[in-house]
Protein backbone atom coordinates (compact mmCIF):
# COMPACT_ATOMS: atom_id res chain seq x y z
CA UNK A 1 0.00 0.00 0.00
CA UNK A 2 2.35 2.50 0.72
CA UNK A 3 4.23 1.88 -2.69
CA UNK A 4 1.14 2.53 -4.02
CA UNK A 5 0.79 6.18 -2.24
CA UNK A 6 4.51 6.78 -3.18
CA UNK A 7 3.96 5.89 -6.82
CA UNK A 8 0.62 7.89 -7.26
CA UNK A 9 2.70 10.93 -5.63
CA UNK A 10 5.57 10.73 -7.90
CA UNK A 11 3.38 10.25 -10.81
CA UNK A 12 1.89 13.17 -9.58
CA UNK A 13 4.76 14.88 -9.23
CA UNK A 14 6.64 13.78 -12.20
CA UNK A 15 3.01 14.71 -14.03
CA UNK A 16 3.19 18.26 -13.32
CA UNK A 17 7.33 18.96 -13.56
CA UNK A 18 7.69 17.14 -17.06
CA UNK A 19 4.06 18.30 -17.95
CA UNK A 20 5.45 21.78 -17.55
CA UNK A 21 8.28 20.93 -19.75
CA UNK A 22 6.92 19.66 -22.29
CA UNK A 23 3.94 22.63 -22.33
CA UNK A 24 7.04 24.81 -22.49
CA UNK A 25 8.67 23.27 -25.29
CA UNK A 26 5.34 23.54 -27.42
CA UNK A 27 4.57 27.08 -26.47
CA UNK A 28 8.12 27.84 -27.76
CA UNK A 29 7.22 25.76 -31.08
CA UNK A 30 4.44 27.71 -31.43
CA UNK A 31 5.42 30.71 -31.02
CA UNK A 32 2.88 31.42 -27.99
CA UNK A 33 3.74 34.25 -25.26
CA UNK A 34 4.86 33.48 -22.11
CA UNK A 35 3.49 36.91 -20.78
CA UNK A 36 -0.09 35.12 -20.13
CA UNK A 37 -1.32 32.39 -16.69
CA UNK A 38 -0.26 29.82 -18.46
CA UNK A 39 3.26 30.72 -19.54
CA UNK A 40 3.88 32.43 -15.76
CA UNK A 41 2.60 28.81 -14.28
CA UNK A 42 4.85 26.57 -17.12
CA UNK A 43 8.23 28.81 -16.43
CA UNK A 44 7.74 29.05 -12.62
CA UNK A 45 7.24 24.70 -12.95
CA UNK A 46 9.97 24.41 -15.06
CA UNK A 47 12.68 27.03 -14.72
CA UNK A 48 14.80 25.49 -12.24
CA UNK A 49 15.41 22.75 -14.51
CA UNK A 50 15.40 24.27 -18.23
CA UNK A 51 17.32 27.08 -17.82
CA UNK A 52 20.61 25.12 -16.31
CA UNK A 53 20.42 22.47 -19.14
CA UNK A 54 20.16 24.92 -21.74
CA UNK A 55 23.43 26.33 -20.80
CA UNK A 56 24.41 22.96 -22.57
CA UNK A 57 21.85 22.18 -24.83
CA UNK A 58 21.67 24.16 -27.15
CA UNK A 59 17.87 24.17 -29.34
CA UNK A 60 17.36 22.34 -32.55
CA UNK A 61 15.88 25.06 -34.99
CA UNK A 62 12.55 25.57 -33.80
CA UNK A 63 13.01 22.70 -31.02
CA UNK A 64 13.94 23.58 -27.65
CA UNK A 65 16.24 20.28 -26.21
CA UNK A 66 16.25 21.32 -22.91
CA UNK A 67 12.39 21.51 -22.18
CA UNK A 68 12.45 18.02 -23.79
CA UNK A 69 15.92 16.59 -21.90
CA UNK A 70 14.44 18.19 -18.79
CA UNK A 71 10.97 16.40 -19.12
CA UNK A 72 13.03 12.78 -19.78
CA UNK A 73 14.77 13.65 -16.84
CA UNK A 74 11.94 14.22 -14.87
CA UNK A 75 10.85 10.78 -16.21
CA UNK A 76 13.94 8.79 -15.61
CA UNK A 77 14.34 10.36 -11.97
CA UNK A 78 10.32 8.88 -11.47
CA UNK A 79 10.91 5.44 -12.45
CA UNK A 80 14.73 5.28 -10.91
CA UNK A 81 13.02 6.12 -7.58
CA UNK A 82 10.75 3.59 -7.98
CA UNK A 83 13.34 1.12 -8.70
CA UNK A 84 15.20 2.06 -5.70
CA UNK A 85 11.58 1.98 -3.78
CA UNK A 86 10.65 -1.22 -5.04
CA UNK A 87 14.13 -2.80 -3.80
CA UNK A 88 14.98 -4.12 -7.42
CA UNK A 89 18.71 -5.26 -7.76
CA UNK A 90 18.54 -5.79 -11.75
CA UNK A 91 15.98 -4.09 -14.52
CA UNK A 92 17.93 -0.94 -13.99
CA UNK A 93 18.98 -0.92 -17.65
CA UNK A 94 15.64 -0.96 -18.21
CA UNK A 95 15.13 2.31 -16.44
CA UNK A 96 15.66 4.95 -19.98
CA UNK A 97 13.31 3.07 -22.08
CA UNK A 98 10.84 2.86 -18.96
CA UNK A 99 11.50 7.04 -19.15
CA UNK A 100 11.11 7.03 -22.87
CA UNK A 101 7.48 5.34 -22.42
CA UNK A 102 6.47 7.18 -19.55
CA UNK A 103 7.88 10.21 -21.44
CA UNK A 104 4.97 9.15 -24.36
CA UNK A 105 2.17 8.84 -22.28
CA UNK A 106 3.14 12.20 -20.58
CA UNK A 107 2.61 13.91 -23.59
CA UNK A 108 -0.84 11.72 -24.93
CA UNK A 109 -2.22 12.75 -21.09
CA UNK A 110 -1.03 16.19 -21.97
CA UNK A 111 -2.61 16.31 -24.79
CA UNK A 112 -5.65 15.15 -23.53
CA UNK A 113 -5.78 17.80 -21.00
CA UNK A 114 -5.18 20.29 -23.06
CA UNK A 115 -7.85 19.05 -25.62
CA UNK A 116 -10.87 19.11 -22.35
CA UNK A 117 -10.03 22.47 -21.20
CA UNK A 118 -10.50 23.99 -24.95
CA UNK A 119 -13.62 21.68 -25.52
CA UNK A 120 -14.46 23.46 -21.56
CA UNK A 121 -13.36 26.55 -22.49
CA UNK A 122 -15.28 26.68 -25.82
CA UNK A 123 -18.47 25.38 -24.38
CA UNK A 124 -18.67 28.70 -21.55
CA UNK A 125 -17.49 30.88 -24.01
CA UNK A 126 -14.64 32.62 -21.79
CA UNK A 127 -12.70 35.76 -22.84
CA UNK A 128 -10.03 35.23 -20.46
CA UNK A 129 -6.27 35.12 -21.44
CA UNK A 130 -5.94 31.75 -21.02
CA UNK A 131 -8.53 31.03 -23.21
CA UNK A 132 -7.04 32.44 -25.75
CA UNK A 133 -3.56 30.43 -25.37
CA UNK A 134 -5.17 27.31 -25.43
CA UNK A 135 -6.62 28.13 -28.59
CA UNK A 136 -3.45 29.26 -29.91
CA UNK A 137 -2.41 25.83 -28.97
CA UNK A 138 -4.81 23.23 -30.35
CA UNK A 139 -5.94 25.16 -32.95
CA UNK A 140 -2.36 23.19 -35.39
CA UNK A 141 -3.09 20.17 -33.84
CA UNK A 142 -6.77 20.25 -34.86
CA UNK A 143 -6.56 21.52 -38.37
CA UNK A 144 -6.23 18.42 -40.22
CA UNK A 145 -9.21 16.72 -38.33
CA UNK A 146 -11.35 19.80 -39.40
CA UNK A 147 -10.20 19.37 -43.06
CA UNK A 148 -11.53 15.74 -42.92
CA UNK A 149 -14.43 16.28 -40.62
CA UNK A 150 -17.35 18.97 -41.35
CA UNK A 151 -19.71 20.41 -38.86
CA UNK A 152 -22.35 18.72 -38.00
CA UNK A 153 -25.02 20.99 -36.85
CA UNK A 154 -22.93 23.38 -36.29
CA UNK A 155 -20.57 21.43 -33.98
CA UNK A 156 -17.04 21.09 -34.20
CA UNK A 157 -16.25 17.11 -33.76
CA UNK A 158 -13.07 17.38 -34.65
CA UNK A 159 -11.74 17.48 -30.50
CA UNK A 160 -13.79 14.45 -30.42
CA UNK A 161 -11.86 12.42 -33.81
CA UNK A 162 -8.42 14.14 -31.67
CA UNK A 163 -9.64 12.38 -28.48
CA UNK A 164 -10.24 9.15 -30.73
CA UNK A 165 -7.20 9.28 -32.01
CA UNK A 166 -4.82 10.01 -28.63
CA UNK A 167 -7.31 6.70 -26.76
CA UNK A 168 -5.45 4.60 -29.58
CA UNK A 169 -1.99 5.88 -29.64
CA UNK A 170 -2.37 5.08 -26.09
CA UNK A 171 -3.41 1.43 -26.14
CA UNK A 172 -0.81 1.02 -29.02
CA UNK A 173 1.88 2.95 -26.54
CA UNK A 174 0.71 0.39 -24.24
CA UNK A 175 1.30 -2.48 -26.04
CA UNK A 176 4.55 -1.60 -27.15
CA UNK A 177 5.73 -1.02 -23.48
CA UNK A 178 4.55 -4.74 -22.95
CA UNK A 179 6.45 -6.39 -25.61
CA UNK A 180 8.89 -4.22 -25.30
CA UNK A 181 9.42 -5.51 -21.68
CA UNK A 182 8.86 -8.81 -22.03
Amino acid sequence: MAYQIVSFLLDVAAGLLGGACLLRLYMQYQRTGFGNPVGRLVFALSDWLVLPLRRVLPAIGKLDSASLVGAFLVELAQFGLLWLLAGRGSGLEMLPLLALFGLARLVISGLTGLMVVYAVLSWVGSDSPMADVIDRLCAPLLRPWRRIIPLVGGIDLSPLAFFVMLQVASIVLAYLQAAALR
